[in-house]
């Protein structure tokens, strides 16, 4: 399954938070944007069990992120 994640940071993080969640397994891009996040990352998982522990035990605990919101993708 694939999701967008949009991330809030702490001011001035965006380029290293998104630098660092572009390398995690999973992660198919993570870039900086402007609005009211600072980063969105798509990401692919194997089921939603796994795209929990990919936001909850890898991306939310990036330093400098501070929120997140996970958009998992509907293909009707």
């Amino acid at each position: 399954m694939d999701a967008y994640v949009l991330i809030q940071t702490e001011v001035g993080a965006a380029a290293d938070v998104s630098a660092e969640i572009g390398a995690f397994e999973g992660v198919l891009s993570a870039e900086a944007i402007t609005g009211p996040y600072d980063v969105i990352a798509h990401v692919r998982a194997e089921n939603v069990d796994a795209l929990g522990k990919l936001v909850v035990s890898r991306i939310q605990l990036v330093a400098g992120v501070t929120r997140t919101l996970t958009c998992p993708i509907v293909r009707l």
